[in-house]
């Protein structure tokens, strides 16, 4: 890394956290981002103190990313000395917090709001609030953990679609790739948006990404139902999402009331019939989008929401763009 200019003052120190078990890209993304304000601060003449970033783990031996990759740590955590400027807990594919070691959340329990700003990279905002750190706070994490965050702790307000969520000195990213989004963003913070595009570029990045993570997650989490009923609707749903269905519709196929059958499906799948059907719908139309040169007009009414613009008003609210813009993303062929 290129040296810092920091004028006699000190760079601002960037602590990375590392534990067996992290997230590769986890760890890598934000670092390279932070490189890379580095490089520019030296390339530009910038007066900018830059950053120095280390790697710090529990114990200070080398630990395993969930690639195989090995990496060995600058410092412990306690021989982290000087103050923190930003913080990053990066996430792995663990959920269950009992699983990182109990040394970890106490450190970050003792240091974290000694730092200028915290933050998480996917799964990392786990280990923030098992610390306490996001009570009270709005928060995110990768799209497929949001609901077992939310019921883990349920002072924490989970928000599963924003890409990362600022709330005071406490910043959290969404799944993996996110936390070059979220470096991205801080490096703009500190040293403008020239810079932080100059690196977005070098990264082959957008500066600021469009749409949420509803557009990569599977919209299709629901679960399917234990009762018969219901279970054998989710399987109908799936092969006639384009016929003109209201929820009675639904709820006679199902042989139940109304009112009995919403409250039931509810439950058992987790939202409501109505919102399972465009959830159904928004899937097909994605998949027909990503895979053809069919119009528009013509996907909308095959998949049942009667007319483009229908279809565009879910996309932009569900993904955040419309299907012209979704199609000219994620057509793969």
């Amino acid at each position: 890394m290129a040296a810092a200019k920091t004028g006699g003052v000190a760079a601002r120190q960037v602590v990375v956290v590392g534990y067996d078990g992290v997230q590769g890209l986890d760890l890598t993304g934000p670092m390279d981002v932070f490189a890379g304000a580095q490089q520019w601060v030296a390339r530009t003449g910038s007066e900018d103190r830059g950053y120095r970033v280390v790697v710090a783990s529990v114990d200070g031996a080398p630990f395993r990313t969930t690639a195989g990759l090995t990496v060995l740590p600058e410092v412990t955590l306690d021989e982290v000395a000087g103050p923190i400027d930003t913080l990053v807990v990066p996430g792995s594919e663990i959920t269950v917090v009992e699983a990182y070691p109990v040394e970890l959340v106490a450190w970050l329990r003792r240091r974290a709001g000694r730092a200028r700003r915290v933050t998480s990279v996917c799964t990392g905002a786990f280990l923030l609030a098992e610390a306490g750190l996001l009570d009270g706070r709005r928060a995110t994490t990768h799209w497929a953990a949001g609901d077992r965050m939310a019921r883990r702790y349920p002072a924490v307000t989970v928000e599963t679609d924003p890409i990362y969520v600022r709330d005071g000195d406490v910043v959290t990213s969404a799944g993996v790739t996110a936390g070059i989004d979220l470096a991205l963003a801080l490096v703009e913070d500190d040293l403008g948006r020239e810079a932080a595009l100059t690196i977005a570029r070098w990264l082959v990045m957008f500066l600021h990404r469009p749409g949420n993570q509803a557009q990569f997650s599977a919209q299709l989490a629901s679960r399917y139902a234990d009762h018969e009923p219901i279970r054998d609707l989710q399987h109908w749903l799936g092969d006639n999402f384009g016929a003109e269905l209201t929820v009675d519709a639904m709820a006679r196929r199902a042989r139940m009331s109304p009112r009995h059958f919403a409250r039931t499906f509810t439950h058992q799948v987790g939202v409501a019939p109505g919102r399972y059907l465009q959830q159904v719908r928004l899937e097909a139309a994605r998949r027909r989008l990503e895979e053809s040169d069919t119009p528009a007009e013509h996907v909308a009414a095959a998949c049942g929401f009667g007319s483009a613009e229908t279809m565009r008003r879910v996309f932009v609210q569900v993904l955040g763009m419309p299907p012209a813009e979704y199609r000219r993303r994620f057509r793969t062929t």
